[in-house]
């Protein structure tokens, strides 16, 4: 019995949606750190090689996904006050992000940013500029506005990955028994500390941060 020749031609034909695909199937199942050329190559039953044809390496792969997710998203109307439309697209860009928290730590990297997700940059630039702002001024801002935004979202989703593990933490620990000679208001909080840091302060923030940024809104 002979053995059979080594298949040659060109690599198995994948679509960008067979691709985009298995990358999500891999993401939602362990996570962005589990997800390798090799193992969505697993996914689409090909093999890795075959798969560099398609997708030149780990960034391309994950560039795809966002561009993928940034394409369906459904982008609220702006309203004509600048004031509101940057708030409503600051607000837009952490509810997209916030359900997919891994993504806020990949776009840091600034590289991996799809066309499609830069409406929030376009619509918070904008509206600063028509509240007076220079364009460098206004990009500044936004800089600021995506960092605590990044930051709500990264706290909070830790938060929650620690709150899942139900166990208690350092932090209720140390406030469940702080001395009140030393720290009198944070001993008057006490346990409370653990339950006011949980509200969802992000709009109070947003709407403060963006009044120290290009001044209050006109009454």
């Amino acid at each position: 019995m002979t053995e059979s020749a080594p298949r040659t031609g060109r690599p198995p034909k994948i679509s960008r949606a067979e691709i985009v695909g298995a990358a999500d199937a891999v993401v939602a199942a362990d996570g962005p750190a589990a997800l390798t050329m090799r193992r969505v190559a697993t996914e689409l039953g090909c093999t890795p090689m075959a798969l560099y044809h398609h997708v030149r390496d780990k960034d391309e792969l994950l560039r795809l996904l966002l561009e993928d997710y940034a394409d369906h998203v459904e982008w609220p109307p702006l309203p004509e006050d600048p004031h509101e439309r940057m708030i409503t697209a600051a607000r837009a860009m952490h509810d997209v992000l916030a359900a997919r928290a891994w993504m806020v730590e990949i776009l840091a990297a600034d590289d991996l940013l799809g066309v499609a997700a830069l409406w929030a940059p376009e619509a918070i630039i904008d509206g600063a500029v028509a509240c007076g702002l220079t364009l460098d001024e206004a990009v500044r801002a936004y800089r600021i506005i995506w960092h605590y935004t990044a930051g709500e979202i990264i706290i909070r989703a830790r938060s929650a990955r620690r709150a899942a593990a139900g166990r208690p933490t350092f932090r209720e620990k140390v406030f469940a028994d702080l001395d009140p000679e030393t720290l009198p208001r944070l001993a008057e909080l006490g346990p409370r500390w653990v339950e006011l840091t949980a509200e969802d302060t992000y709009l109070l923030g947003l709407r403060a941060l963006v009044g120290g940024l290009v001044g209050p809104e006109p009454s």
